[in-house]
């Protein structure tokens, strides 16, 4: 009877643990896998690959795609990071991260006063970046890729033109997002539709918009149109041609910033990808101006100094030690990262192990450090979205774009049907000012024309012995970082597949504010007492990213992947 009981207890536990589905399973292939947010984006991706195409082919196809039918994320109007690893080992990073218009400045969102203006960085035209997603998708594929720029652009075409399916998600955001969305006209003329209606308290007709149901067909002709041009006459045209005049006369009939020549002198730009290793394996990730990679290769240097295979996973003290790792991670992200053309990042430093364990000095096995104890280490010297694609000759690309918020500013330039990001939302308006994020910013990450904003975007991949082991992913603002750390640590310490790693329910701690973001069913109420108890505060949060990601077993030839449920996504997968 105890050993029955026994049993009980231990899969009411792991259900607990993993309550987006119980005892998850990876879909698994041979040949080439692609891992979207949304499932008809996926499904380009893998006809790219189903076609010959490489890696970088499917992801330059699969971005257009997700511009189409994931717009609250996927972009042609905002900017990322393509993290590459070839067959051969050559690794590259692709920083198509926004700029700022050359006529910004420091304070341009600063009243009289030198208050921040509520709003003005989200919401309005002032808050959108010069666009690099085109730029940057044109790069890869140039110097990556193997199929044409007309061949990868098409299935975008068609489902601009001929529409495709809503999807729920898509149709609650749109509803949820309705005041935002409908306040400018190119945009409601889009996604919401005009519907005359009798009203029984006042016997009239009313005009009403609706925003696009599930199952409903949504088709986006002007967006079809500015693919075909960018198609026809080649990236340059979204830069130079009339897509570029159309956006430029949107920034002058509303007070804009973005002119002709921000768009002209735009540049994509390659990076070294930062790496460092954990517990043998080598973990590959992005450069600033993400502060993604250095933040996560310094928490794993600081968590290999715990047992954690032995603390145990959802245990008090593996929360309380990821807590107070988190915390002087992000402490030392709001004084020391920003764009390294215009500012000196300590890397080097801040990746190293030994300034890990200088950072731990301080931390009590038992008790919280509070954060406003937890400076910068002393140095001498929500909406995004993500994919991740492996094909069958060994090249790997994980890549993080976005627009910011869901839909980023909620403004389409006048026919075009390109949404415009709102990433200027992610400089520091005033040093010391949160942004919609809750993150801290200081002089590192002030506003300047040409400039590229801060942030959390953090495409990875992990190898073990020269060979590709892990790719992933995920949005989710300040959160991002935390998502792909506690995947890598659930796959690497605590044996998870890559399902199961992504299904656990997480936690988050970014400095400020001194709390910890749980997601429900994450931990027993035993541990939250025990963390009560060292003087933790929650916050609750539904949920935590939204990770793509693929494990490749190669004594088994065999490709895993999974898709979060926390989204909507799919994995597509090539079997010969």
């Amino acid at each position: 009877m105890t050993r029955i009981l026994g049993i009980l207890t231990l899969i009411f536990f792991l259900f607990s643990q993993n309550s987006f589905a119980a005892f998850p399973r990876p879909i698994k292939a041979d040949s080439g896998m692609v891992v979207a947010a949304e499932q008809i984006a996926s499904d380009v991706g893998l006809e790219i690959l189903k076609k010959g195409g490489n890696a970088i082919d499917a992801s330059v196809a699969t971005a257009f795609a997700l511009a189409v039918t994931y717009p609250q994320a996927g972009n042609l109007g905002g900017g990322g990071f393509m993290l590459i690893r070839l067959a051969d080992g050559t690794e590259n990073f692709i920083d198509y991260r926004e700029t700022a218009p050359k006529k910004a400045n420091k304070n341009m969102y600063l009243d009289k006063e030198g208050n921040v203006i509520e709003n003005l960085s989200l919401f309005s035209h002032l808050a959108v970046g010069v666009p690099g997603t085109v730029a940057g998708m044109a790069l890869a594929l140039e110097k990556y890729g193997t199929m044409t720029w007309q061949e990868v652009l098409e299935p975008a075409i068609n489902l601009a033109e001929n529409g495709f399916e809503v999807a729920g998600e898509l149709a609650y955001k749109l509803e949820s997002k309705r005041p935002e969305m409908t306040f400018h006209e190119a945009t409601r003329k889009i996604f919401y539709k005009d519907s005359l209606h009798f009203s029984v308290e006042d016997s009239t007709l009313q005009d009403s918009l609706f925003a696009y149901k599930e199952g409903e067909i949504l088709v986006q002709k002007d967006l079809a149109e500015t693919l075909k041009r960018i198609q026809q006459l080649g990236w340059r045209e979204f830069y130079e041609g009339e897509t570029a005049e159309k956006i430029v006369r949107e920034m002058k009939n509303n007070k804009g910033l973005i002119s002709a020549e921000d768009l002209k002198t735009y540049t994509p730009i390659e990076r070294k990808p930062v790496s460092g290793t954990y517990r043998g394996y080598k973990i590959i990730s992005a450069p600033p101006p993400s502060s993604g990679g250095i933040l996560l290769i310094q928490m794993l240097n600081m968590l290999e100094t715990f047992p954690l295979d032995y603390i145990g996973h959802g245990s008090s003290e593996q929360i309380h030690h990821f807590t107070e790792v988190q915390r002087r991670a992000y402490a030392d992200r709001s004084v020391y990262l920003g764009d390294p053309d215009f500012w000196q990042i300590p890397d080097s430093v801040l990746t190293s192990k030994t300034y890990a364990m200088e950072r731990l000095r301080d931390l009590r096995r038992y008790k919280h450090t509070p954060s406003s104890r937890v400076k910068e280490g002393k140095i001498e010297s929500e909406e995004t979205t993500h994919f991740s694609i492996v094909d069958k000759f060994g090249n790997a690309v994980s890549n993080t774009y976005t627009l910011n918020g869901n839909f980023g500013s909620c403004i389409v330039a006048e026919g075009t049907g390109i949404l415009l990001n709102n990433e200027m939302d992610d400089f520091s308006a005033k040093s010391g000012s949160a942004n919609m994020f809750g993150l801290l910013g200081n002089e590192a990450n002030s506003i300047a024309p040409n400039k590229r904003m801060l942030s959390s975007m953090t495409p990875t991949i992990v190898t073990k012995n020269d060979s590709l082991f892990m790719v992933i992913g995920s949005p989710g603002g300040s959160t991002i970082i935390t998502t792909v750390l506690q995947i890598i640590t659930n796959v690497i310490d605590f044996r998870m597949n890559i399902a199961s790693a992504i299904c656990a329910r997480r936690f988050h701690h970014q400095w400020q504010p001194d709390a910890i973001f749980l997601e429900p069913g994450q931990i027993s109420q035993d541990v939250i007492r025990n963390l009560e108890n060292m003087a933790y505060k929650f916050i609750p949060r539904s949920k935590i990213g939204n990770a793509q990601g693929i494990l490749i077993n190669y004594e088994k030839n065999r490709i895993e992947g999974f898709s979060d449920p926390r989204g909507f996504g799919k994995v597509s997968f090539l079997n010969e």
